[in-house]
């Protein structure tokens, strides 16, 4: 061990860890070569089984990080994983909720869009040190920690969450694919399914080229709505007044339907089993004060990412106010509607080209994240391991057929309130994520000195409540209108 992991090591508390009398026993490597060597968790306190082959054995430990370097350079070296999870925060679902909501209501969810990203800061942390911890990613953990039926029924609900993504970035993929190249949607949905080929030579050229294309597509995506924002040139003082919430944002049902929708799209459920994989990537000492390090610096890897996500969503629903609110197209719920009106409306030819291009982006990044995901979730719950093309190509075919079908049948229109009905489903998922892992985190046994501390894990529970609050009023909103319909 370097001799600054050995001057980290009272650091632990600097990662909400409570440390206990003596320290857990470490079962993993001091540190693992780099290049992906896969070695086994063994059991542990508070485990039933070890596990045989660690998550994404294949990139495992394969990023160095260096023991002796200053900050900034162990900063870059846990950049990435970040990164991978914002795309999930920032994908096509998002857009139809964030326009929706800003064309209808104007600036006044802006603080549903700020508290769910401060939601998912909190809880991508916990999601980061339950894989840095315990060298298990939340299905690996799920699956040991629960029975065998509840396993089974937490990954359906995972999976359902996943193709509800992948619905999202399939449609948003054939939208953008038709605005800008006439592509119909049919056929832009069915090529969609290509892109399995893409994301499968990047896996094989290494997970750092796929952490440098993200960070690319990203910085288009950032780029082409600073571009926009200058054009609307929207309210400062209505944006910090809106910051903070409104009473009517519950009381009123249209406006709850749309609100829910941001945190199902702002808070992913996928992207807590991700996260607390991928950053198993790097190759950190495997003892407390390696581990404390490796907490300490994915935490501001991963609060960085989201920081930056939340100007790309406060971006859309800031333009759709700006451009749409208090006008005719007030309406405006869909991104076909937003592409066709943005140019018109703010006097630019090309404001309708670049919100087009910024969503092809966000869709082909976003693909990423399901992939990803799918393997993590399958591989973790059931182990059992699928070769990614097939893995992908059987999570396509579950969102390309409803895609296709809305598409065929009710044309833009039924694309656009499939897109938000997609987002609405996976915050209905986002409980059966969140309580097992902030169960998980507040864990002595598990998580021995790095469980969580009283204050955060009060504050857990508290957004696990708030999560499940709301989703269980929208279902109940939902259940009314529809009796009343």
């Amino acid at each position: 061990m370097g001799t600054e992991a050995r001057e980290e090591a009272p650091n632990v508390n600097l990662n909400d860890g409570a440390a206990l009398p003596t320290p857990q026993p470490d079962p993993g490597p001091t540190r693992p070569a780099a290049g992906g060597g896969a070695v086994p968790v063994a059991a542990g306190p508070g485990w039933r089984h070890a596990v045989s082959t660690p998550s994404l054995a294949e990139v495992f430990s394969s990023i160095p990080v260096p023991s002796d370097a200053r900050f900034l350079r162990k900063l870059l070296a846990f950049a990435g994983p970040g990164l991978i999870v914002a795309v999930g925060y920032m994908d096509p679902g998002n857009w139809a909720t964030d326009l929706a909501g800003g064309a209808r209501f104007g600036y006044r969810l802006l603080s549903v869009i700020l508290i769910s990203n401060f939601m998912a800061i909190l809880l991508q942390h916990l999601s980061l040190k339950l894989g840095i911890v315990t060298g298990r990613d939340l299905a690996q953990a799920c699956r040991d920690h629960f029975s065998r039926p509840v396993a089974l029924g937490l990954w359906v609900l995972c999976e359902i969450a996943i193709a509800a993504c992948d619905l999202a970035e399939v449609i948003g993929s054939a939208i953008a694919l038709n605005l800008l190249f006439g592509v119909p949607l049919v056929v832009g949905v069915v090529l969609t399914a290509l892109d399995v080929m893409i994301i499968l030579l990047m896996q094989h050229r290494g997970f750092r080229v796929l952490e440098c294309l993200v960070a690319g597509l990203i910085v288009v995506i950032g780029g082409c709505f600073a571009y926009e924002l200058l054009l609307a040139t929207p309210s400062t003082a209505a944006i910090v007044a809106n910051l903070l919430p409104r009473p009517e944002i519950v009381t009123n049902p249209a406006m709850l339907y749309i609100a829910i929708g941001i945190l199902g799209a702002t808070v992913m459920p996928h992207n807590l089993y991700l996260h607390s994989s991928i950053v198993q990537t790097r190759a950190f000492d495997r003892n407390d004060a390696g581990k404390a390090m490796a907490v300490r610096f994915a935490t501001i890897d991963s609060t960085l990412a989201l920081l930056f996500a939340f100007f790309i969503n406060a971006a859309i629903l800031i333009l759709a106010a700006s451009a749409f609110h208090g006008t005719e197209h007030e309406g405006v719920a869909d991104i076909n509607d937003a592409y066709h009106l943005l140019s018109p409306t703010l006097g630019a030819p090309l404001a309708g080209t670049i919100f087009a291009l910024a969503l092809l982006a966000s869709g082909q990044n976003s693909t990423l994240t399901g992939t990803l995901a799918g393997q993590i979730v399958m591989e973790g719950f059931l182990n059992i391991r699928l070769r990614p093309w097939l893995r992908r190509l059987l999570t396509r075919l579950v969102a390309i057929v409803p895609a296709v079908v809305v598409a065929a049948l009710y044309g833009e229109h039924g694309v656009g309130q499939l897109l938000v009905l997609s987002q609405v489903i996976l915050s209905l998922q986002l409980s059966f994520a969140v309580i097992p892992l902030v169960r998980f985190t507040g864990d002595r046994h598990k998580m021995g000195r790095f469980v969580n501390r009283r204050w955060l894990a009060t504050l857990s529970w508290v957004v696990a409540v708030v999560i499940i609050t709301l989703n269980a009023y929208l279902l109940y909103q939902v259940f009314v209108e529809w009796i009343s319909g």
